[in-house]
């Protein structure tokens, strides 16, 4: 096996031989001197590229790191933005439904309003004409309501306008819509019905009015409606069967109250 080269021990030697008195003159100590000198000259400058090429490696290394940890912080930022536009897109969501409700919904009753009924009735009336089917109007006032105001207080009529608000919603049909038209006045939307069967679904209404009692303190309020019901004809526009189902409920309340009156029909 041949001996383990060792860096230290070449170097010792050449500087022996260069430095031993009994081989000056000698040609090859002088072309071993030129020699060396040049390869001691390599070695420096390898060894200053190995140093620079270090430098560079260890720079590198420092860019990459960071740039990983630029990179992982507008991640981490990416994901907070993307996080807040989340949050705002659902708050805006939110306030378009809030805002879509409360343009069509009344604030105290939950029921549609007045726009949203009208909306309903126009697209019936078209309906109604496209399929030759007609449509009901029912008008609903709640009896004595000022006089429940100026006893109990408005409070209990609050009470009293939310309970009758709950019964319409829970006893008409499905595809029925009833509303607040104003004060203590509701109007509920029958498609595809005729005015037989509409007074038929408003006295289940008015049975289910009945048997409401709002406490207020030792006393318990009861409420009673009044009613006037309408057939639409084609001839007519929307606002006419309003009209003819309010001549109704006026008749109804003059004849006594807690009572549904039907409109007279108009021939087509």
């Amino acid at each position: 096996m041949g001996q383990k080269y060792n860096s230290n021990d070449f170097e010792e030697r050449i500087n022996s031989l260069l430095a031993d008195d009994a081989n000056e003159g000698h040609p090859l100590q002088v072309a071993l001197g030129e020699l060396w000198t040049k390869y001691c000259a390599v070695v420096d400058r390898l060894d200053r590229i190995a140093q620079v090429s270090d430098a560079y490696q260890a720079s590198a290394r420092a860019r990459e790191l960071s740039q990983g940890e630029r990179m992982e912080r507008q991640l981490r930022q990416l994901e907070k933005v993307s996080r807040i536009s989340d949050r705002y897109q659902r708050v805006m969501r939110d306030l378009n439904l809030a805002l879509k409700q409360a343009a069509t919904h009344d604030s105290q009753t939950g029921l549609a309003n007045r726009r949203l009924l009208l909306d309903r009735l126009k697209g019936e009336v078209e309906r109604s004409t496209r399929n030759h089917r007609p449509f009901c109007v029912a008008m609903l006032d709640i009896d004595h309501f000022k006089q429940i105001n100026d006893t109990y207080g408005h409070e209990a009529g609050d009470q009293v306008l939310a309970e009758v608000a709950r019964v319409l919603e829970s006893t008409v049909r499905e595809y029925d819509l009833c509303g607040r038209w104003g004060g203590e006045e509701f109007l509920v939307v029958l498609p595809d019905c005729e005015i037989a069967a509409a007074a038929h679904s408003i006295h289940r209404v008015c049975e289910g009015i009945q048997n409401i009692r709002v406490r207020c303190g030792a006393d318990l309020i009861n409420v009673n409606v009044s009613g006037g019901v309408a057939e639409s004809n084609t001839k007519e526009s929307h606002t006419e069967t309003i009209n003819r189902a309010d001549q109704a409920l006026y008749l109804a309340k003059s004849s006594g109250r807690a009572r549904i009156e039907l409109a007279t029909m108009m021939p087509n």
